[in-house]
């Protein structure tokens, strides 16, 4: 599959973004940045990024596993802080998820998953609040449009560097930085249960939704088109039927409309 019209300037993007996230740090008078590290692609990438724009010194990285996690996603989310000289910290998040789910020992995978991100988040809020820092957010726009994503879970943060990166230009962006090279080629996964991958779940690779999602959203291709130039119409219709699904996570939540309701009786 050509991806070549989803290249970037991969330095242009560096400096646009890291300008962006010292603005957003700076600008409110904040100390510094504290971030969510999983060991995963996108947030190593987000990490890079944000040492870069205000110094490792003010940006801190917590891991926070569950039992079941995989051992390689600390140890790469170590690597990175070890490669960056960032403070890092591993606050597990077991005995709370434990506890929970012992009311519920039927929940499936998916409820615990979601649980989990938003431990997290709760957490990285948490030590936010105590360094008097920005939250970076780690998600890209690949998932945010196909709604792989945990409401007020992993999408809640201050600012989103990569949010605005399709999965590929991420990969890209990550090889001019430095990623270690086993993080880049790891399949990926949110690692909310053992066994489970991005691509799996989706049913496509982030290749093909790429693709997809580039000629639909940014080109304003007919998704006819879209299916007889690269991929099957199926897998485009698959694509289409989760961004509509999924709509209801790129909004703020409605408020219903009382102006009508207004004025003396």
């Amino acid at each position: 599959m050509d991806l070549a019209r989803l290249h970037i300037d991969v330095e242009a993007a560096t400096d646009t973004i890291a300008a962006f996230i010292a603005q957003a740090v700076d600008g409110p008078g904040l100390d510094g940045a504290v971030i969510a590290l999983s060991g995963g692609l996108d947030s190593a990438v987000s990490a890079f990024l944000t040492a870069r724009a205000i110094g490792a010194e003010r940006f801190r990285a917590y891991n926070m596993p569950y039992a079941t996690s995989n051992p390689d996603s600390q140890a790469h989310a170590r690597l990175v802080a070890e490669q960056l000289g960032i403070d890092f910290e591993v606050i597990e998040i077991t005995p709370q998820i434990d506890a929970y789910f012992e009311r519920y020992p039927d929940a499936s995978g998916l409820r615990r998953g979601n649980k989990m991100a938003r431990e997290r988040m709760s957490i990285i809020y948490d030590m936010a609040a105590i360094h008097h820092a920005m939250v970076i957010g780690t998600g890209n726009r690949t998932e945010a449009m196909l709604g792989y994503t945990t409401m007020w879970g992993d999408m809640a943060a201050g600012i989103v560097p990569i949010g605005n990166l399709y999965k590929t230009q991420v990969r890209q962006l990550a090889a001019h930085l430095g990623v270690p090279q086993a993080i880049i080629d790891k399949p990926p996964s949110a690692d909310l249960w053992q066994g489970q991958t991005d691509e799996g779940e989706l049913g496509l690779t982030y290749a093909q939704a790429d693709w997809i999602l580039y000629n639909l959203l940014d080109l304003q291709q007919d998704p006819d088109a879209v299916a007889s130039e690269v991929v099957d119409a199926d897998a485009v219709r698959k694509v289409i039927a989760r961004m509509e699904r999924n709509s209801f996570k790129r909004t703020m939540p409605p408020a219903c409309d009382i102006s009508a309701c207004w004025g003396a009786r």
